[in-house]
């Protein structure tokens, strides 16, 4: 039986990266795609397992060999997701959790509409910038671009079946992982009101 495509989205701060994480270790069904992106590595992050990192010319050449699902640019970097690796896990029988922002996202439902969409999200704009901030890894003009575009993001809720508001670790945690089982086994969990 083919997978399920459900496509993970959400403001930078959020902690989409943890709550994916915590799923792909409580739910065997689900793989992960591995994006492709033009920024720089950020310290830790591995080459083939975090992103495919490409210069913007590989990553260009890429869109006009058709090679990506969505694309889209964000904070000046081009960031897309290889489309040939996610059919070869839907194929599989695995549900392929895609973590991409809110323009990739509209894509891939246009493209997909069976795609099944998840928005998570910080209680509020003002913790989002303490993430951020706590992150240390983004310039100031960096992190003030990702907080004017967490904006329009979070106006655009509404869009998704399932919102996750990510206020405490663990509770946004289970909600995750339950969502993700009853999307993968086929059930019907709790959608947005």
């Amino acid at each position: 039986m083919r997978g399920r495509l459900i496509v993970v989205s959400g403001p930078s701060g959020a902690g989409k990266s943890t709550l994916i994480r915590a799923s792909l270790e409580a739910v065997p069904e689900l793989a992960y795609s591995v994006s492709a992106t033009t920024r720089d590595p950020r310290p830790g992050e591995e080459d083939g397992k975090d992103y495919i990192f490409l210069s913007r010319e590989e990553f260009e050449r890429w869109i006009g060999e058709n090679r990506f699902l969505e694309w889209a640019e964000y904070s000046g970097n081009l960031y897309g997701t290889p489309e040939q690796k996610v059919e070869e896990l839907l194929d599989a029988g695995k549900s392929v959790i895609l973590e991409i922002e809110l323009q990739g996202a509209r894509q891939v439902r246009n493209k997909r509409p069976d795609a099944v969409m998840v928005f998570v999200r910080a209680p509020s704009l003002e913790e989002t910038r303490r993430r951020l901030t706590g992150r240390a890894t983004e310039t100031e003009e960096a992190m003030e671009s990702r907080l004017a575009t967490a904006v329009g993001e979070v106006a655009a809720t509404g869009e998704f079946e399932h919102e996750v508001v990510n206020a405490d670790r663990e509770r946004a945690r289970n909600d995750m992982i339950e969502k993700m089982e009853s999307i993968v086994r086929g059930g019907k969990s709790a959608a947005r009101p």
